[in-house]
């Protein structure tokens, strides 16, 4: 769908308007998170690292050279405001698309539209694309030459992370710009500045100081969500509390919190990546939070569980030979009774392995061999351990000469195991610590019976 707004909104068409242009003429019934939205640069809260003397988009709205722009960042966090006020003022035409309605067909007709109007009466034209990477390859692809030959500026946004979801040639032609949650107190800011401006609430409700608390608390750095929930509590306490929110107000309307995270993108490896560094590191209460928030969001519990398993291998390992069972019978749980009572099979193995003892002598030792292998590393198999189990192994000398351990008093005897050229290598080293700790005395034990040492 396309969209071009009137250019007294957002400046003229003929270069940078001569000051900052006005409040833009909003419907008074239109929802407050429109309403409340910034008119200026300096009403942008939370983003002084590209606002800020110097920074990128202040450049750029003072008269740097344009360029397209990739806004990346959490929604509620000021994306379509920052488009439209470039747009405004550096005095260019503005037309919005949106990526969930829009096709090669439309980008094209823009791009036709801003040619023509480019070429016959050199005015210029800011594309803004919401939620770009909802784009198909092909369809960001027909964006390419005209953002190269600027027949359009190209301001796009995107919740996801554009690493992962726009193409490497429209990455190398644009800036990307990263979008910050909002802070605590900008949050606060501007529902105070809701709740007294003309355009907002215009004082006529009372917000307590606990009930604003718990706005900020479950914006969670979304600006579009605080002033949502701050505009349904004002409506209920204008209708039964004579205009006074308060706590019990803000519960009754919204009482659960933003959560931030994609299954996709980069919170999905990020979350996921803190909570096994979280279980590595034994801190039972942040691993908890990583699966509060990885449940909550609707990640797929089998890669949770999946995830546990390759954990309990790789850094819990023969401290406590338990934690892969724990695992594996998590991952089964979670496949059989599904959630959310899966939740508490994934809660107990996370328990399990955060506070088990801890040892990468397991992966370590097979990377140590496999890195062995490929180089070349490998020699034959003694003839004594070969396979004597056909007609003629005998004759060729195999399985002669074989010991059977178990013919010793302790199960264990002096005989050459690996081939030749690995004599002697080590690859598992037991640590001191939980279950392997009885392991580190007695593998070198081993070794000596073993080899003869």
């Amino acid at each position: 769908m396309e969209q071009e707004f009137d250019l007294d909104l957002f400046g003229t068409t003929s270069g940078p308007p001569a000051q900052p242009p006005g409040p833009r003429r909003v419907s008074p019934s239109a929802p407050l998170a429109v309403r409340m939205r910034p008119a200026t640069l300096d009403e942008v809260l939370g983003q002084d690292h590209l606002l800020g003397p110097g920074a990128p988009l202040r450049r750029l709205v003072e008269g740097a050279a344009p360029a397209s722009i990739l806004l990346y960042g959490p929604p509620g966090t000021g994306k379509t405001t920052l488009a439209t006020l470039v747009s405004s003022a550096i005095g260019r035409r503005f037309v919005a698309l949106s990526a969930l309605s829009a096709g090669v067909k439309e980008v094209r007709g823009v791009i036709d539209d801003a040619r023509r109007r480019l070429t016959h009466s050199g005015e210029s034209t800011v594309l803004f694309i919401d939620e770009v990477h909802r784009f198909s390859r092909t369809q960001q692809d027909a964006l390419l030459g005209a953002v190269e030959d600027r027949i359009v500026l190209l301001v796009a946004a995107t919740t996801e992370n554009p690493f992962f979801s726009v193409v490497s040639p429209l990455l190398s032609r644009s800036i990307v710009l990263q979008l910050h949650p909002l802070g605590d107190e900008d949050v606060r800011a501007l529902v105070r500045r809701a709740v007294a401006d003309e355009r907002g609430l215009a004082g006529a409700v009372t917000l307590e100081a606990e009930a604003e608390d718990h706005v900020v608390r479950l914006a969670g750095g979304d600006a579009r969500r605080a002033l949502t929930a701050l505009e349904a509590a004002a409506d209920s306490a204008t209708a039964t509390r004579g205009g006074v929110i308060d706590l019990a107000t803000v519960e009754a309307t919204l009482d659960k919190a933003a959560v931030r995270y994609d299954r996709s993108g980069d919170q999905h490896y990020d979350v996921m990546s803190a909570f096994i560094k979280s279980i590595r590191g034994s801190d039972v209460d942040a691993a908890l939070h990583y699966l509060a928030r990885m449940v909550e969001a609707g990640e797929d519990p089998r890669f949770i569980a999946r995830r546990l398993i390759v954990h309990a291998t790789e850094d819990v390992g023969m401290a406590d030979p338990t934690a892969l069972p724990a695992a594996v019978a998590a991952a089964q749980a979670v496949q059989l009774i599904g959630m959310p009572e899966g939740r508490l099979a994934l809660a107990q193995v996370t328990v399990h392995l955060a506070t088990a003892p801890k040892s990468n002598a397991v992966i370590t030792a097979i990377d140590s061999a496999l890195a062995d292998v490929r180089a070349g590393a490998a020699g034959t198999v003694p003839p004594h351990l070969r396979d004597g189990h056909y007609a003629g192994a005998k004759e060729l000398g195999n399985a002669t000469g074989y010991r059977y351990p178990h013919d010793a008093p302790e199960g264990v005897l002096r005989q050459q195991y690996p081939p030749d050229a690995l004599r002697g290598r080590d690859y598992y080293n037991p640590t001191q610590r939980g279950a392997e700790r009885p392991l580190a005395d007695r593998v070198p034990k081993l070794r000596r019976v073993v080899r003869g040492d």
